[in-house]
């Protein structure tokens, strides 16, 4: 009897390493399911801020139309107080289209740091689905290794494990 439990004691050890890899895919999965949250999130504000940008561009636009239109009017224009006014509108136009050029440029700024934030969103999500499903596999091999008593199963799976553990490290840290 004492050498049946003996031979039997790696069973312990596959339990307490399926216990492990359990535990470290519900946190990768959980943390991939953030992740994506993250990327859902920053994809509307992507495309908030580049709606905003349209908005800007279509008012600059407006104020170019219209600086047109009055330049053709000041050239026409013969009257000194009508030339001032125009002068001064026209000034006017420049300042608006100034402004809004440059807030153009910082909205643009804005929408492309989120698409870099974005692209980092996806890695950390990659690597931990990635982790999840590998870890997921590693539980399989290790519960059919215990039940069909093949310990070279076991090591399959703890392999696998150990992979599922390096792309987890990799969701948090991106080092590949």
């Amino acid at each position: 009897m004492a050498e049946a439990e003996k031979k039997e004691t790696w069973i312990q050890w596959v339990a307490l390493a399926t216990t492990i890899l359990a535990v470290a895919a519900a946190i990768s999965s959980l943390r991939a399911s953030s992740y994506s949250t993250k990327v859902q999130l920053s994809t509307t504000q992507e495309a908030n801020k580049w709606g905003h940008y349209q908005a800007k561009a279509i008012r600059e636009h407006a104020y170019r139309l219209n600086k047109d239109m009055l330049t053709t009017a000041r050239m026409e224009a013969k009257a000194p107080q009508v030339i001032t006014f125009l002068d001064e509108r026209l000034k006017k136009y420049d300042q608006e289209i100034g402004r809004y050029s440059k807030e153009k440029e910082e909205i643009m700024a804005e929408a492309r740091a989120i698409q870099k934030e974005q692209e980092v969103f996806k890695q950390h999500n990659g690597a931990f689905a990635l982790a999840v499903m590998i870890l997921q596999i590693a539980i399989m091999m290790n519960a059919v290794g215990a039940l069909i008593r093949k310990k070279e199963m076991w090591y399959v799976g703890m392999a696998l494990g150990l992979v599922g553990m390096v792309y987890m490290a990799n969701g948090f840290f991106l080092f590949f």
